[in-house]
C-alpha cells in the first residue's frame, strides 16, 4: 500500500464543472466600414451643431487686420477662421513629413533591391558548377 496521495475521481461539490456554469458563447459583432462611416457622420454633424452655436452666440462685430487689408468679421466666424488656418498649417506640416517618411521608404526599398540581386549571383559566381576539367 502507498502513501502517495492517489487523484480523486470524484467531484466535489464545492468546485463545480467550469463548463456547465459557462454561458454560451455569445456572437461577436464585427465593426464594418459602414458602420465607422454612420459614426463619423454622426460625430461630425454635433461637432458642426456645437460650431454654429458657437458663432450664433458670438455674433459681435470686431476688427480685423492682416497684412494691411482692414475688415469686419462677426467674433465667432474670425475666431472659426483662425482655428481652421491654424488646421491647415499643421495638415501643411504633417503632409510634408509623410512625404519625406515616403521618399527616405523608397530609397531603401530601391537599395534593398539592388542588394538583394547580388547577394543571390554571390554565391552561385563562389562555386561553379562541375564542369570539365581542363
Amino acid at each position: 500500500m502507498s502513501t502517495d496521495p492517489q487523484p480523486s475521481t470524484q467531484r466535489s461539490a464545492a468546485a463545480p464543472d467550469p463548463q456547465l456554469d459557462a454561458p454560451p458563447p455569445q456572437h461577436k459583432i464585427r465593426h464594418t466600414r459602414m458602420s465607422a462611416l454612420w459614426f463619423a457622420v454622426a460625430f461630425f454633424g454635433v461637432v458642426l451643431l456645437f460650431l454654429l452655436i458657437f458663432i450664433l452666440q458670438n455674433g459681435r462685430h470686431v476688427g480685423i487686420s492682416y497684412l494691411g487689408m482692414h475688415g469686419n468679421l462677426p467674433l465667432g466666424v474670425a475666431l472659426l477662421l483662425a482655428a481652421v488656418c491654424g488646421a491647415l498649417l499643421t495638415i501643411l506640416a504633417g503632409a510634408a513629413r509623410i512625404s519625406q517618411l515616403h521618399a527616405v521608404a523608397r530609397r531603401h526599398r530601391r537599395a534593398d533591391a539592388r542588394r538583394t540581386p547580388a547577394a543571390t549571383s554571390a554565391p552561385a559566381a563562389a562555386n561553379p558548377p562541375p564542369g570539365p576539367a581542363r
